[in-house]
């Protein structure tokens, strides 16, 4: 665990938030925006670098009030030019952010919790069992780290991070609050000024939380289906038992017919060779899919160690492509970014305290299988 300070953290407070904390101490609401620009637009975290605020109220702050990120533990910079850092968070697990520079554009894929509770059977982040909830100033806090890192000021032309995804670890609506603060604050003009089309929120499908989504945010919504029926999704997506594809799909669209604006939902589809990759399930994919407006992102796996799964040949992603794309579907194939430091998807694992011990079960399920592959013969353990 990091030890607290009793402060009050500013850097995860959202602009209602800031205004509220500077009428709790007697002073002027107009307060919070100057310190929002500090701390946001230019990464500082000293209140005595703080200008434009006089010195009585820096000292008051200094007392009473902190910015305070979370602690880098590492950068890596990939030879494609992705950035991945691992950070710690206060229940003294590492989470993973990584930076995909892409042309023009620049993705922030950010973490909301120290591992997860899903277990999605083709991702090491579920296998590392689940921890904690991110706080809001840990969740904003890693674009505020990646921000600084490139000492590019947010909402101007020349901006290094102009998308957010939370595609990180963990599953976002499982962390409702604290999220729901940290995207008001990418999109706030005194905190990153990204626009709601441009941060995503992506989930594996908490229905009753993309009902509840709608009543306070409108960024884009992204949802990660990996199968195209519900026995398959079930099985890779055990969440799936407990909302199937129909409630499913039926609350994205309602979701997404809030937003109006011709935006479409992203349906994310890991593809796992002989598993979901067949034209059986494009076709299935295709009726699936018909109602609800839709662009498709086919990601193929990348490996970790005894996943058990394997990546598709490059026919195969093609052929499955072709085929939603004949059906009129907007269809783009990811390229895996950042493999070389392990940052690419569903490779992030941080370095998480797991409450849960499923990771321990995991390692020793596939030690022993393992061990059965070499010694068939040997007798199993008691």
């Amino acid at each position: 665990m990091i030890a607290t300070t009793g402060k009050t953290n500013l850097l995860g407070l959202t602009q209602p938030q800031m205004e509220k904390f500077f009428d709790s101490i007697g002073e002027k609401r107009f307060r919070a925006g100057q310190v929002m620009k500090w701390i946001h637009h230019f990464g500082v975290d000293d209140f005595d670098a703080m200008t434009n605020v006089s010195k009585a109220l820096r000292d008051k702050l200094k007392a009473i009030a902190e910015v305070r990120g979370p602690e880098v533990v590492s950068e890596d910079i990939s030879t494609d030019g992705t950035r991945k850092w691992v950070v710690r968070v206060e229940s003294g697990s590492c989470v993973e952010t990584v930076y995909i520079p892409q042309g023009k554009r620049g993705t922030l894929c950010v973490s909301s919790q120290a591992g997860c509770a899903l277990d999605c059977s083709f991702c090491s982040t579920g296998k590392q069992g689940f921890n904690s909830n991110l706080t809001a100033a840990e969740v904003i806090g890693q674009v505020w780290i990646a921000n600084k890192s490139f000492g590019s000021v947010p909402a101007t032309i020349d901006r290094a991070i102009t998308n957010v995804v939370m595609m990180g670890m963990g599953e976002p609506l499982l962390n409702f609050d604290n999220v729901i603060a940290a995207m008001h604050l990418m999109m706030d003009d005194l905190g990153y000024g990204i626009s709601k089309r441009r941060v995503t929120l992506s989930t594996s499908g908490v229905v009753p939380m993309i009902d509840e989504l709608a009543k306070h945010i409108d960024v884009s919504l992204a949802l990660s289906l990996h199968a195209p029926n519900d026995a398959l999704r079930s099985q890779l997506v055990p969440i799936n038992k407990k909302y199937p594809l129909k409630m499913l799909l039926e609350s994205c669209r309602r979701y997404m017919a809030t937003l109006g604006e011709k935006r479409v939902l992203t349906v994310e589809y890991t593809m796992l060779k002989d598993i979901n990759d067949h034209v059986e399930h494009a076709v299935e994919m295709i009726e699936l899919l018909k109602d609800t407006p839709c662009k498709i992102n086919l990601i193929p796996f990348n490996p970790f160690p005894h996943s058990g799964y394997e990546r598709p040949s490059n026919n195969a992603i093609r052929r499955f492509q072709d085929l939603l794309h004949q059906a009129g579907y907007n269809v783009t194939v990811r390229t895996t970014r950042g493999e070389d430091i392990d940052a690419a998807c569903g490779q992030l694992v941080g370095q998480v305290n797991d409450r849960t011990r499923r990771s321990e079960r995991w390692v020793a399920g596939h030690e022993q299988s393992a061990e059965g592959d070499v010694a068939p013969n040997a007798s199993p353990a008691p």
